[in-house]
């Protein structure tokens, strides 16, 4: 009875994958495994920061960390990866880039004709491919299309269907030829495999966080967890505005100022939703949450929603996605890392690899 049990039992999908973090001050790296109707298990983690020698250009201490870590990982990594699944390697490496490293543009490709048809995903990828910005200086690293609509309305499984008119919203990520190709090259070098993917920071942590988070509906995504801030509105479940602020983080005053003044901006379009998911540095988040509850209530960040009921602001840690995701390894837990296993998760349900 056991032998036909198995024998007609569907095996599970296994998959395990090394996660890169390149912000504009560290390198992170770990080793996730995935099991079919489990939550991640991230296995082994650690963050390094880039030193930069004297008289030597940034993108080169860059790559050079990123090998020190790719070391670390190898040497310290891959022996409990070995443990925990039986093969210590994994051919699958996901990069994530912030600024200064990349940029990202948002666009929207439009689908209409006057007698209905029938809307496919090979119909997306011929249009991205023709619309593709050109440059001779970036790559396109990555293009993650975050919203489609059929007919005026908001959908997560799109293909398929007959509409007369269809939209999807795309962002794109550009990396610098010279430091793309160095990067995909020492990743390469040091895990033996060519499948190595690059995605903008702030794309993932978007994706990751409406991932996380899919009840909010109607909500404000303000990531300062890279160098440069951006906001993300969305609104009845549609991704419907993103806003870059081109001005680090000095202190809490200054940044609070310059996002009430693109708050203000982006108030005059839509109403503002009541929840705000706020996404920092750990040693940043709790002064700018701060910043962002105690301003004025006349003329103020929180004045711009007309109430006397201040929004909902949610710190996002490491904490607040625990139970999304189950960590083994014993440093503490790095967000962007655990925001990056559940990004990729969501890419497997989305490409039906655990179908």
């Amino acid at each position: 009875m056991g032998f036909f049990a198995n024998l007609f039992q569907k095996k599970k999908y296994t998959e395990s994958v090394v996660l890169i973090d390149i912000s504009a001050n560290s390198v992170a790296g770990a080793y996730v495994r995935y099991i079919e109707s489990e939550i991640p298990c991230l296995l082994f983690e650690c963050r390094l920061p880039i030193e930069v020698r004297e008289g030597e250009p940034q993108d080169l201490a860059m790559v050079r960390s990123l090998q020190t870590l790719g070391d670390e990982l190898i040497r310290e990594g891959a022996p409990i990866l070995l443990r925990a699944t039986g093969d210590g390697h994994s051919d699958k490496v996901l990069v994530s880039i912030d600024s200064p490293w990349e940029e990202i543009s948002v666009r929207t490709e439009k689908f209409e004709r006057k007698d209905p048809f029938m809307f496919t995903k090979n119909m997306v990828t011929t249009a991205l491919e023709k619309t593709n910005p050109a440059s001779s200086e970036k790559i396109l690293a990555d293009e993650s299309i975050i919203g489609t609509i059929l007919n005026g309305y908001g959908t997560n499984d799109p293909y398929g269907k007959r509409v007369h008119r269809a939209s999807v919203i795309v962002i794109s990520t550009f990396i610098n030829k010279d430091i793309s190709k160095s990067i995909v090259s020492t990743l390469r070098s040091i895990f033996h495999t060519k499948h190595v993917v690059s995605i903008a920071g702030r794309s993932l942590r978007y994706q990751a966080i409406r991932a996380a988070f899919p009840h909010e509906h109607d909500a404000l995504i303000l990531d300062a967890a890279g160098s440069l801030t951006s906001v993300a509105l969305i609104r009845k479940n549609l991704f419907t505005a993103f806003i870059e602020v081109p001005t680090p983080i000095t202190n809490a005053e200054s940044w609070i100022e310059t996002i009430t003044s693109e708050f203000t901006e982006l108030a005059k379009q839509y109403p503002l939703p009541r929840v705000i998911f706020l996404l920092a540095n750990e040693s940043d988040i709790s002064s700018l949450q701060q910043a962002l509850t105690t301003t004025p209530q006349i003329g103020g960040f929180n004045s711009l929603w007309l109430s006397d009921n201040p929004p909902k602001i949610v710190p996002v840690l490491a904490g607040t996605i625990a139970g999304l995701i189950r960590q083994t390894a014993t440093s503490t837990p790095d967000l962007q890392l655990h925001l990056m296993a559940l990004y990729y998760q969501q890419m497997l349900y989305l490409n039906h690899a655990y179908i």
